[in-house]
């Protein structure tokens, strides 16, 4: 009872200095239905701010997504600027179109420029990349983008990055938390009502464009169809405007997700990997007959590919990141492309075999997220499973599905020229690489307790054999490796069976960044002797993964 009353009392208090007259209404309502299971699931802490910023559910309270919360964190961030030395400097804020968000953009505005600090405000809901560029391009100390990407509706996020265009690793993401701590209350932060500037559309949005001269390789095939999706999020117009700009015909929009709508109507998860988020895009498909699809998440940092498959039941198929990073890299590869090639520890070693096999091609792993990849020296491309892709780094210094839908957009096009599709090119590199299928188990769970009890049951009972394939190492990340600082994960690499028909597998896992999943990334290495063997090895890849799935899960306790 007595903690019952100490947080309806923090509600009370927080009531009386909430901006948001939605939130005050909201929060309101709580306090008179004395409600304090729901006041204690909004107030018995705070949203944690970290390497991925902040993200969660919109509503009232601490740990939840709303104004002043964000008020909070941009206070602390421009603390964090000044201490580091750049008082005066621009920060440039950008947003998408879910709810929430330009309101959360125009108070980090105020927040900015009330600490002496430069505000520079995207003119309007654009992609992240937009604003990633902008970082770059403008010279800016800081940046942050109001969006929570492919997660629910009914969530929103704060991510912050720095002036090399990169977001933020340790250790500034605990040195602004610690400022965030630090603001005691909303008085103390001062708030003008203006003097931010807001760019125009034409000359942020164009010289974006302009950059995206540089992502092509030079080639003239532009003969692809390709119908796209922006997923309900703010990607269209960008991505049109691209096509147009190399040269390529006009998508073909799929109708019902082309314009920004926070509510997401057509999908559970506004994310391309979901089940079921493509089917509009598929339906569009069979009726369009492209050669290929193209689908970003709603704040379009993320690219996703399907292809013609006449034995899928939609006739379209999905392609894994982990195939179009293969795919994107080879074409790179084949247009000379120099420096280094690189992606996580939870993607595919096929890209490590395709850099081996490129004279000159260094090749490096990263934990997960771009905020690693992007800090690689001499980094020319990037990209991780979960289909992101840094294809221009001078650019953008992370994933962008814009410029990477280009790029697929130009390979399909040169392949279609010859004759060929993107699934002859997988071919191609599965007969001189090996088959590297990959696969991935992923738990969603309402207990984030589940999700450390899982970790903890690895770590004290871990297995020793997976699908009949010995682990011939097991890894706690959390130890950090001579090349890898410290991460909640776990990796296991397994041992090819005695018939030589596998030759390696590997699995990761970890717990979810950004969504409350443990996630388990799968490998297993085919080896093919010709293009008549590929039936065989991807049954038999298939066949193993599910074993691993199966054992693992059950190991897990998951």
């Amino acid at each position: 009872m007595e903690r019952d009353d100490a947080l309806t009392a923090q509600a009370k208090s927080w009531l009386a200095e909430d901006p948001d007259p939605d939130t005050r209404e909201e929060l309101a309502r709580l306090i008179e239905a004395g409600d304090t299971a729901e006041i204690a699931a909004r107030f018995a802490g705070t949203l944690q701010f970290g390497t991925a910023g902040l993200r969660g559910e919109l509503g009232a309270g601490p740990m939840r997504m709303n104004r002043s919360v964000v008020i909070r964190a941009a206070a602390g961030l421009a603390a964090y600027l000044k201490k580091q030395g750049h008082t005066g400097g621009t920060v440039v804020i950008g947003y998408d179109a879910r709810y929430k968000s330009a309101d959360f953009a125009l108070d980090t505005a105020a927040v900015m420029v009330g600490a002496g600090l430069k505000a520079a405000l995207l003119p309007k809901p654009l992609p992240t990349p937009v604003l990633a560029f902008a970082i770059r391009h403008l010279g800016a100390v800081a940046g942050i983008e109001v969006t929570a990407s492919h997660n629910p509706p009914r969530d929103n996020g704060y991510k912050v990055y720095l002036g090399d265009g990169s977001q933020i690793v340790p250790p500034a993401d605990a040195e602004i938390a610690a400022e965030i701590a630090a603001v005691r209350s909303l008085d103390d932060v001062p708030r003008p009502s203006a003097g931010w500037e807001t760019l125009r559309y034409e000359n942020i949005v164009g010289a974006y464009l302009e950059r995206t001269d540089a992502v092509l390789t030079g080639g003239s095939a532009r003969d692809v169809r390709v119908v796209y999706t922006p997923m309900h999020g703010v990607g269209r117009d960008v991505l049109t405007a691209a096509f147009e700009r190399a040269g390529f015909p006009a998508p073909t929009v799929v109708a019902a997700q082309a314009e920004p709508d926070p509510d997401f109507p057509t999908v559970v998860f506004p994310n391309p990997e979901e089940p079921g988020a493509m089917d509009l895009a598929f339906a569009t498909a069979r009726e369009a007959q492209p050669d290929i699809i193209i689908a970003n998440d709603p704040d379009a940092d993320r690219c996703a590919v399907a292809v013609p498959d006449a034995e899928s039941p939609e006739g379209w198929r999905m392609l894994r990141g982990d195939e179009v990073g293969a795919l994107l890299a080879t074409h790179l590869v084949h247009k000379n492309a120099r420096g280094t090639f690189t992606t996580t520890i939870v993607s595919s070693s096929l890209l490590s075999r395709i850099a081996a096999a490129s004279t000159g091609t260094p090749y490096t792993e990263t934990l997960t997220g771009f905020k690693w990849l992007a800090r690689v020296d001499g980094l020319r491309y990037a990209y991780e499973e979960a289909l992101g892709y840094c294809v221009d780094p001078e650019g953008v210094r992370d994933k962008d599905g814009i410029t990477a839908a280009l790029l697929v957009a130009e390979l399909a096009a040169e392949l279609k020229e010859s004759g060929r599709t993107l699934t002859d090119l997988l071919d191609d590199l599965a007969v001189e690489h090996g088959l590297h299928a990959t696969d991935q188990l992923s738990v969603r769970v309402q207990d984030l307790s589940l999700i450390a009890d899982a970790m903890r049951r690895l770590r004290e009972q871990p297995p020793t054999v997976l699908a009949g394939l010995h682990i011939t190492s097991a890894e706690d990340l959390a130890k950090g490796t001579e090349s890898l600082p410290p991460t909640d994960g776990l990796r296991y690499h397994l041992a090819g069976d005695e018939s030589g028909t596998v030759s390696a597998a590997r699995v990761i896992v970890r717990p979810s960044g950004t969504e409350p999943k443990i996630k388990c990334y799968l490998e297993v290495v085919v080896p093919v002797a010709d293009a008549a063997a590929l039936a065989g090895a991807r049954a038999k890849a298939a066949e193993v993964l599910a074993e691993i799935k199966a054992d693992l899960s059950k190991a897990a306790g998951i």
